[in-house]
């Protein structure tokens, strides 16, 4: 009787598709995904660029038994492909989000789903123990794949387009933007928290005469952040903010708090407010979600970013009440689109040179990441954030300058 119901349901809304319903054959199974993407322009073996190649017929029962991982895993596999990845993707996710169809997702899915947001809220995956992993597992593979898709900074978090005219110039703007709004001057002291290659202490401290304190948790950015800025005034250390102490008339945060964890959104504020001066500020940019959730993207857990989570506005908002008060509030999310198409033209033009280190597989891998993303920022699915904090408040109003 429920599953009469259930079926009711379906057949009286086109919108709403169970794909349980659909598990029965292989030919079921392409009628799903034929169906999908019918609704957005998307066919299977089509001739455009945004046509989906099916080389494999498994590809259909791995992606409904195993959901994100197994599409992200077969498209590594060479299982399927997609000449423009970014534009199918975004195609799919605007297309969810404006209510052209919503998906009823079988047992198995909802499942491993269940079981990884149970993990999440019983586990603190970002706990101090941890925190050093998502380290040695993206931001040290190699210095030289950064250097091969990144700008001449080597600025791996959104660029600001307005105006620019090529990725380092973008970057070179983002970069005073930051300043801009933590109003540096001379002799000023900054954390920068989670500094990457160096790229803004540098930048600050060439640009604004600021002494600057950078701490990560990557062997690799230490390293070179340290040639690199050596002879300024900028001390780089290996160090977790849970480990860190210390008085700032600035604090930053560009594109690190995705590693911090819902668990841990408090205790970061917390040492962010203990560590401004009374009448300091704090900028943290940080990818955002649309909607609040404790539970992290599999694909992505397991081959790029272990352990990450995007926040919300609402976890945000409860991380830094009491503590901290919001001054400026700026949403550029379209300007991430761009950057990561930047990045993925320029990793492929030098995978020539990575290649015989890194692996076809590889390729596929981080080809499937850089679009992918580029075709959830596209469809708005993800934010790009950049909020400016006082400690109490500043009396007359805060400006961008």
């Amino acid at each position: 009787m429920k599953n009469s119901l259930r079926e009711q349901r379906t057949y009286k809304n086109p919108n709403i598709i169970d794909i349980s319903q659909y598990c029965r054959s292989l030919n079921s199974l392409k009628g799903l995904v034929e169906r999908i993407f019918n609704a957005v322009d998307i066919r299977i073996n089509g001739e455009r660029p945004w046509d989906v190649q099916v080389r494999h017929e498994g590809v259909y029962q791995r992606v409904i038994s195993q959901g994100s991982l197994g599409l992200g895993e077969a498209y590594m596999d060479g299982w399927w492909d997609c000449e423009n990845l970014d534009e199918a993707f975004f195609r799919v996710i605007r297309a969810e989000q404006e209510g052209r169809f919503r998906l009823i997702f079988p047992f198995s899915i909802l499942f491993s789903l269940f079981i990884s947001d149970l993990k999440s809220k019983i586990l603190n995956h970002q706990r101090l123990s941890e925190a050093f992993m998502v380290g040695e597992r993206h931001y040290d593979i190699g210095n030289d794949l950064y250097r091969s898709m990144l700008d001449k900074r080597m600025v791996y978090t959104c660029a600001y387009w307005e105006n620019a005219r090529d990725l380092d110039e973008a970057q070179e703007f983002k970069l005073d933007l930051v300043c801009r709004k933590l109003q540096l001057r001379p002799g000023m002291h900054v954390l920068d928290i989670g500094c990457g290659w160096g790229s803004f202490a540098k930048y600050a401290a060439q640009q604004y005469g600021v002494k600057v304190t950078g701490i990560t948790i990557s062997h690799k950015q230490v390293e070179l952040a340290q040639e690199t800025c050596r002879g300024l005034p900028i001390d780089i250390q290996l160090k977790d903010y849970r480990d860190f102490s210390g008085t700032f008339d600035r604090i930053v945060s560009l594109g690190m708090f995705e590693h911090v964890g819902y668990k841990n959104y408090r205790t970061y504020m917390q040492m962010v407010a203990r560590s401004l001066k009374d009448d300091g500020l704090f900028l943290l940019q940080t990818i955002g979600s649309n909607k609040s959730t404790t539970s992290y993207d599999l694909w992505l857990n397991k081959y790029i970013f272990p352990n990450a989570l995007i926040p919300s506005i609402e976890q945000i908002g409860q991380s830094y009440e009491g503590l901290l008060v919001m001054e400026d509030w700026q949403n550029f999310s379209a300007y991430y689109d761009q950057t990561l198409m930047v990045w993925f033209k320029n990793f492929n033009t030098n995978w020539y040179s990575l290649r015989s280190r890194y692996g076809d597989k590889f390729y596929r891998m981080w080809r499937y990441y850089l679009l992918s993303c580029a075709g959830l920022f596209r469809a708005r699915r993800l934010q790009l954030w950049q909020i400016v904090f006082s400690k109490y408040g500043i009396p007359k109003g805060y400006r961008r300058i």
